[in-house]
């Protein structure tokens, strides 16, 4: 039994991740987009959560995975960030890189689990429609979330 795990104990929790780089500014390049990708899903394997499916537009990013009830949330997007960061920077892509504060996470039961994974899937087409910040605070308002908008993923001053 690894560490924190209980006997008999069984779960399903799917949740999609949105957040934004810092100011929403575009600095994820389609260049190197999908290494980037490659690597915040191995920080989140090696926590012993599963990958569903992975996007992101030049301003933000959405990750779906299977969650591990062994860790705390925030501590797992916390991590994701930090090093996703580092790696950025470490590898020369953007010097200034920076993720924003903050973070939303949204649950699905499992007979969604084939539909965010598309959505996610097609953010390309789907930002022609709808910017990231009507779709965030559409998705805070679908799932019945208050929020306060001077908190919402800033722009720079």
């Amino acid at each position: 039994m690894k560490p924190f795990e209980m006997a008999n104990t069984y779960t399903q929790l799917h949740i999609q991740l949105v957040f934004a780089v810092k100011y929403r500014l575009e600095l994820i390049q389609p260049l190197w987009k999908e290494e980037l990708h490659k690597y915040m899903t191995a920080l989140i394997q090696q926590h012993d959560h599963k990958m569903l499916q992975i996007n992101s537009m030049p301003d933000q990013i959405n990750i779906f995975i299977g969650l591990r009830p062994t860790e705390d949330i925030t501590d797992l997007i916390q991590h994701v960030k930090s090093e996703s960061t580092k790696w950025i920077k470490a590898n020369r892509l953007s010097p200034s890189f920076a993720w924003q504060e903050g973070f939303g996470a949204f649950s699905y039961s499992r007979s969604h689990v084939n539909n965010v994974i598309q959505y996610i899937q097609n953010q390309e087409a789907h930002h022609k429609k709808e910017t990231f910040l009507d779709e965030y605070k559409r998705m805070l308002t679908a799932f019945d979330i208050e929020y306060d908008e001077s908190y919402i993923f800033k722009e720079p001053a």
